[in-house]
């Protein structure tokens, strides 16, 4: 099972703010397991935190605005979308201004930091949210939409249509996120001359130049508008008649700009809160319906704030019902757990099929058989005591005895027919043969029962 990650230290990056023009410095901490992401504002009063979750997002019109009050920190999308791509669960940003440096207008120098600086695995394991279905969020006004499909890992493909003769459709995919740091994090932010006065009007982008974004000079205007925008920009005039891009360096890639709006996209998507397991498909996208989207992950998340272990019938057992008698003192017909599945240090992952010749259901409801709820308690239980064991040198002179039960909660019935699934978590390590831990059972996708309990671990006489 994979553990979250941290950075092994702290780096900073300074440059100038796209919309503030202002000298800024953004720092990246490490922090413990369980933070997420935070960013902090050490040049106001008390250093506010605010965390970087899709709920907080202000504003969307040209990059990412978090806010916590009156507190924001806006153009973040790069560095989140470089801490997500390397796998980085945890991390404290402080900042002291209102917005994170452009940079080079790409998450280049931020993917560059965090390998200079290195990763660091945590105990804590890494909290996957796995898509079971599609998901789709759409605007109707812009024709933006983003899909998300059921996948064995995280992966993007963007769609862009821009509305131009020069530069119309492109596409750009990442199928694995290995590859993001050469293909996909130095793509650079663009811009059209012809959105640049709006921009300029709404207060934004005065520290926008040509060395951090790329300009697409795509509807000819007249030559003294052009020369007045460049002066604003304080760039060299050029004639009014030549269209093309603007910039000091050349384009990376032909889709450069569909690459810098995959990059967005997983920016966006590190406010979320947990790493994904599924493939997004984004046609036409931006920050307001990136942001729509992370937000409606979001509630799906807490609908399924546990989610079910997935079960492949197929895959071989990591103990099967021999093993499990070899460790447990359970014999027919009180041996609850028929295989073991997955197995990490601090959690187990059980099988039981549940069927109508089970002994309990001959006296209990014989005519509509449910399973006893003290039953789906002992198997969890059963699960949890493999899992302790296991991590004794001769598991099999050792047995688990409960000692408290607490926090049981019954969601459905258990019938025959069912395959249920059990997931067991220690709360602590074992101390002094004392264990604690919390069972979930589930039958699909939905909990069915849940405790939490103590056992001691006692040699057999």
């Amino acid at each position: 099972m994979s553990k979250q990650r941290t950075l092994k230290g702290s780096f900073s990056l300074y440059g100038k703010g796209l919309h503030t023009g202002l000298s800024l410095t953004v720092t990246f901490n490490p922090a413990p397991e369980n933070t997420g992401y935070k960013i902090q504002r050490i040049d106001v009063e008390g250093q506010p935190v605010i965390d970087a979750i899709a709920d907080n997002v202000v504003d969307t019109q040209r990059g990412t605005v978090v806010a916590k009050g009156d507190i924001r920190v806006s153009t973040i999308e790069h560095g989140m979308s470089a801490l997500y791509a390397l796998g980085i669960d945890n991390c404290l940003i402080q900042v002291n201004g209102p917005e994170f440096p452009i940079l080079d207008g790409s998450a280049d120098m931020y993917v560059k930091k965090i390998q200079e600086i290195g990763i660091v695995e945590q105990n804590a394991e890494k909290d996957y949210y796995i898509i079971r279905h599609k998901i789709e969020i759409k605007d109707d006004n812009t024709g933006s939409t983003i899909t998300i499909l059921p996948d064995d890992d995280f992966s993007i493909t963007a769609m862009c249509s821009f509305n131009s003769k020069f530069i119309n459709s492109q596409f750009a995919t990442l199928d694995n996120m290995d590859d993001y740091a050469k293909e996909i994090s130095p793509a650079r932010t663009f811009v059209f001359v012809r959105d640049i006065v709006p921009l300029l009007e709404a207060n934004l982008i005065k520290g926008g130049d040509l060395d951090n974004a790329i300009v697409i000079y795509e509807q000819e205007v007249s030559q003294e508008k052009l020369d007045q925008l460049a002066d604003v920009l304080k760039v060299a005039r050029m004639d009014a008649k030549k269209i093309g891009y603007i910039q000091h360096k050349p384009l990376m890639w032909e889709n450069e700009c569909t690459r810098h709006k995959l990059l967005d996209i997983i920016g966006d998507m590190a406010l979320i809160g947990k790493p994904i397991k599924g493939r997004i498909i984004a046609t036409r996208p931006g920050h307001t319906i990136n942001n729509k989207f992370a937000r409606q992950m979001r509630k799906e998340i807490r609908k399924h704030e546990i989610q079910a272990p997935i079960y492949d019938p197929n895959e071989k057992p990591i103990m099967d019902n021999i093993r499990i008698r070899e460790l447990l003192p359970h014999r027919y017909p009180m041996q609850l757990i028929d295989k073991v599945t997955a197995m990490g240090p601090t959690s187990i992952v059980g099988v039981k099929n549940v069927t109508a010749n089970e002994p309990f259901f001959q006296g209990h409801f014989p005519q509509e058989p449910v399973m006893p709820g003290v039953l789906q308690i002992e198997a969890m239980a059963q699960c949890g005591g493999l899992l302790v064991l296991n991590q004794l040198e001769e598991p099999e002179k050792w047995s688990t005895y409960f000692m408290k039960i607490d926090d049981v909660k019954f969601r459905r019935k258990v019938v025959p027919g069912d395959t249920l699934l059990f997931k067991v978590e220690l709360l602590n390590p074992v101390r002094h043969g004392i264990s604690s831990m919390k069972g979930y059972m589930f039958v699909g996708d939905q909990v069915v029962s849940e405790a939490t309990f103590t056992a001691q671990i006692v040699k057999n006489k």
